[in-house]
């Protein structure tokens, strides 16, 4: 019997003199054919050709979204009502939509407002056609008592009563500069000229200079910017929305001065830049791991005296672009902020006194390695100066309460072998939290989210959501009644409304349906799980199916990964599982379709959690136990023909699999590639990876790796990218070629942080199809949505 690379190239000989007549299909006959007498066993699986034109079209179907229009999402985005517990919202099934409005107190649902009136007076006072069930907005406000709504079309304001239905244009709604920060009683605009900023009195006209003494890279009210603005505007000097937080009752702002005069940059060159043929070139902030950070000076501005405070503390060192923020007391006497240390080992939560600029830390989180900010969560009780405060300090992600202005020692809410996820709302007049936590239901994926509740003394926990899915929840504003969504990857789920105090159901609102899509032969993604390398710890997949699956067939495996430890990324409800229409459309194809969640992701333990610390790189040995794993449970995937491919921390872990794994990942898709820490921003690396810089940066690296590659890998970065820059991906293709690796790879003018156009899909679905399946793609295939 021939090798596995003789038969290879056996197959692609006998392909190349295949005569050309009977066009793909009957090249693939023939290559199924060789295949069968090369391989004996396999001639039962060309019953059906894979990567063919017809593939090829249904992958397109679902790469375009034309899946969507053949469902029915129960997702309800409440839009509450100043703050009582009536709401609206806008329901579609993918061709038409409506607009809802519910009274929970008196269990009414009903249309917001005469649809079919409103399209026709809209159509009268526009001059335009507008159907009923196809309004041209997807929100509105209420006016006038509810007699009238807002809304915007392509810019413009409109104004329709809902009593004889008129409709009226209420003028330019971008009249306003965009880039000017109204106060909040609407008396004056902030804008910043020349690095300094100026207030204009929106009534007469005045303009106030608030500072003189700004340049550039020591100005004023200015977010960092990114590469995407400098691209978008044409020009490094940009006009930036202000950056000015107003008290409340407009007496005041905080601002803040950036220093950026010795902070890291880099300059990307956009190749085929609009409306001109030389290259452009744009210099930007971007600090590296250890590199000397920008800092920002906050400082306050009295209105009426023109008083200058600036507030006592250190300069904020910013760990990447953009600049802090403040948020006002109701009081307008303080004001807060959080501030987190380099490499993150402390949370400070921190309150600042406007009339002296005098600084109190409130609460300081901290830990050996990191404290997370996405497991870091807090609300103030104004009523009472209370703060509710998340923290992994237990081992799990819990709820604590400290006393006024965080003055005592904390209190804990909860606790046990499972996680707060997100806190949702507090009931300050009825002393209750609201918060999404997932591991506490036995039996259930951990990572499936429950609304709870429990008092603030930490007795009278309840669970208001029982049933077994992932629900997310918004609750009134009055904290009387929440909109609950559930739904799992393998059910559509529904929407409901229900009472704050014990979860039991007051009005069922929408239900998910995908039946006409089932009728097509697509069939639900299927969960699965298994045990962590080591054996220890439960892990968690979904696998999607081509349409047309065959149980009898073995299937290649292609991986979509991405183990960035700020979140866990398996889909957990099915409109997140069907909005990856790309993993579908990649099953198409003739594969099957994994993603997993290794060990280092959030969601579960601290000790988790922290798996991937100083160790982004050595999550995959749980990705090839999950799919042997799979593998044995079911005879159809073929663990022996593995692909994989990611974007960003995703494009490092999809090179970097095929680099620490040779042997299990034979085909690998780089987008958009971190490929070395060192060349990666500042804040995410000295966070995850650790800080300060340590040789695990070197050794984790793809650059230092790159002798290992065996297998296929193609390479994709764009120009213009504002998130990775392509030098790091530049310096990995160097190490390439200095080891003699052969890889293909596509640098893409105009692309900016992952792919962004349906061609270079298409070139990912050829790579896998020519390389796993062992199949020629149809050449120069167009990605394009079906005629309707």
């Amino acid at each position: 019997m021939p090798t596995d690379r003789r038969k290879y190239r056996l197959l692609k000989t006998y392909l190349l003199f295949l005569p050309d007549y009977g066009g793909l299909a009957m090249r693939a006959k023939f290559l199924c054919a060789v295949w069968t007498i090369l391989l004996g066993s396999m001639g039962s699986n060309c019953a059906h050709a894979q990567g063919t034109v017809k593939d090829y079209e249904r992958a397109s179907f679902f790469q375009t979204g034309g899946h969507r229009k053949l469902v029915t999402f129960a997702d309800v985005r409440p839009h509450w009502i100043e703050k009582s517990s009536r709401f609206w919202y806008r329901t579609a099934n993918g061709t038409d939509a409506r607009f809802v409005l519910v009274d929970p107190e008196k269990n009414t649902s009903g249309p917001a407002f005469d649809h079919q009136r409103l399209a026709e007076a809209l159509k009268k006072a526009s001059k335009h056609e507008y159907e009923a069930v196809k309004l041209p907005f997807e929100e509105f406000v209420f006016a006038k008592d509810e007699k009238a709504i807002q809304f915007n079309v392509e810019g413009k304001g409109w104004d329709c009563t809902l009593t004889d239905y008129v409709c009226k244009p209420t003028g330019d709604a971008q009249k306003r500069d965009r880039y000017e920060n109204v106060s909040p009683d609407s008396r004056w605009a902030a804008f910043v000229r020349d690095h300094n900023l100026f207030l204009r009195s929106i009534s007469t006209g005045q303009i106030v200079q608030l500072t003189s003494d700004g340049v550039a890279s020591w100005d004023y009210a200015t977010e960092l910017p990114s590469l995407g603005m400098m691209v978008e505007q044409g020009a490094e000097e940009l006009k930036q929305y202000a950056a000015v937080f107003w008290a409340p009752d407009s007496s005041k702002l905080v601002t803040y001065r950036i220093d950026s005069r010795n902070s890291g940059r880099f300059t990307s060159l956009q190749f085929v830049p609009p409306g001109q043929l030389r290259p452009k070139a744009f210099t930007y902030v971007y600090p590296l791991p250890g590199e000397t950070l920008a800092t920002a000076e906050p400082i306050i501005f009295e209105l009426n005296s023109g008083k200058r405070i600036s507030v006592k503390t250190p300069p904020l060192e910013l760990q990447f672009q953009e600049g802090p923020a403040f948020e006002w007391f109701p009081d307008n006497k303080a004001f807060f902020y959080d501030y987190n240390s380099r490499g993150v080992k402390s949370i400070e939560l921190r309150t600042v006194d406007v009339e002296t600029g005098e600084q109190k830390v409130a609460i300081r989180e901290q830990s050996e390695k990191y404290v997370d900010p996405g497991e870091t969560q807090y609300r103030f009780l104004h009523g009472t100066g209370e703060i509710v405060w998340t923290s992994e300090r237990d081992g799990w992600n819990h709820i604590y309460l400290y006393g006024q202005r965080a003055n005592g020692a904390a209190a804990q809410l909860t606790s046990g072998p499972w996680t707060v996820h997100k806190i949702e709302f507090v009931d300050e007049k009825n002393r209750r939290v609201y918060f999404l936590a997932g591991g506490r239901e036995k039996g259930e994926d951990p990572c499936q989210t429950h609304l709870y509740s429990v008092g603030l003394d930490g007795k009278g926990l309840i669970l208001l959501t029982p049933e077994n899915a992932t629900h997310t929840a918004s609750v009134s504003p009055d904290g009387a009644y929440f909109v609950d969504n559930f739904s799992r990857p393998d059910s559509p789920g529904a929407s409901m409304l229900r009472r704050a105090k014990d979860g039991s159901e007051r009005q069922a609102l929408e239900k998910g349906d995908a039946g006409r899509l089932l009728a097509t032969g697509w069939r639900f993604p299927e969960a699965f799980e298994g045990k962590s390398a080591d054996g220890k710890e439960e892990l968690y997949g979904l696998m999607w199916r081509p349409s047309n699956f065959d149980p009898s067939r073995k299937y290649p495996v292609v991986e979509h990964v991405y183990t960035g430890p700020q979140g866990y990324f398996v889909p957990k409800t099915f409109q997140a599982a069907f909005g990856r229409g790309g993993l579908q459309a990649v099953a198409e194809l003739g594969f099957v379709v994994v993603m997993i969640d290794g060990r280092g992701t959030t969601g579960r333990s601290r000790a988790f959690h922290e798996y991937s610390y100083r160790n982004l790189g050595g999550a995959f040995e749980d990705h090839v136990a999950m799919i042997q794993q799979l593998a044995k449970k079911y005879p159809f995937v073929d663990a022996e023909r593995v692909g994989i491919f990611g974007t960003s921390a995703g494009g490092y872990g999809a090179a970097h699999a095929m680099l620490v794994h040779p042997e299990f990942y034979k085909v690998g898709v780089t987008i958009s590639g971190d490929h070395d820490a060192r060349l990666d921003k500042a804040w995410w690396n000295e966070l995850y990876q650790g800080y300060p810089v340590q040789s695990d940066y070197i050794e984790q690296s793809n650059v230092t790796m790159a002798g290992r590659l065996e297998g296929h890998l193609m390479i994709e970065h764009g120009d213009i990218d504002d998130n990775v820059h392509p030098a790091g991906t530049m310096r990995f293709v160097d190490a390439l070629i200095k080891a003699n690796r052969s890889f293909d790879m596509l640098f893409v003018p105009n692309m900016a942080h992952g792919e962004k156009d349906s061609y270079l899909a298409r070139r990912r679905w050829d790579y896998f199809v020519q390389h796993l399946l062992g199949v020629e793609p149809p050449r120069n295939f167009e990605v394009k949505a079906a005629e309707q």
